[in-house]
């Protein structure tokens, strides 16, 4: 999946806005506080439900520009990608890019008939979100 939005809002605040999610998903997770400077590489489990969890790791975290995290279950890898370019003091241009890779032959199979069928509803939902963040500005 792949969007590219232009907001009308400075790259630092969409910057801080995710910044804030990670951190608070972080300390959800960990009970620990961390700082923007310890998230690089940092690696820690997620619990979703009682049978479900994942590994996230942040790969990538650059000061307005970037922000990469990794989650991995037992049936997939996910790679999301947040890249923020301003275009000047008051307007940003978002890329936002989520890969997935799926082990094994019926799980590929599953994912490509029911995520042709959810993409539709997960671009709509993140374009949304983006528009509230723009609007909280």
């Amino acid at each position: 999946m792949e969007i590219v939005k232009r907001l009308n809002i400075p790259a630092s605040f969409f910057y801080d806005k995710v910044m804030d999610s990670v951190l608070f998903d972080v300390r959800k997770a960990t009970g620990k506080s961390v700082t923007r400077k310890q998230l690089k590489n940092l690696e820690y489990i997620k619990q979703f439900s009682q049978n479900n969890r994942a590994r996230i790791k942040i790969e990538e975290v650059i000061e307005n520009q970037s922000y990469k995290f990794r989650t991995s279950t037992t049936k997939n890898d996910f790679v999301v990608h947040y890249q923020i370019k301003p275009i000047d003091e008051k307007t940003c241009e978002v890329h936002y890019t989520e890969e997935m890779e799926s082990h094994g032959m019926i799980q590929k199979l599953n994912d490509m008939l029911l995520g042709t069928m959810l993409m539709f509803f997960k671009k709509r939902r993140f374009k949304k979100m983006l528009v509230m963040i723009e609007e909280s500005y």
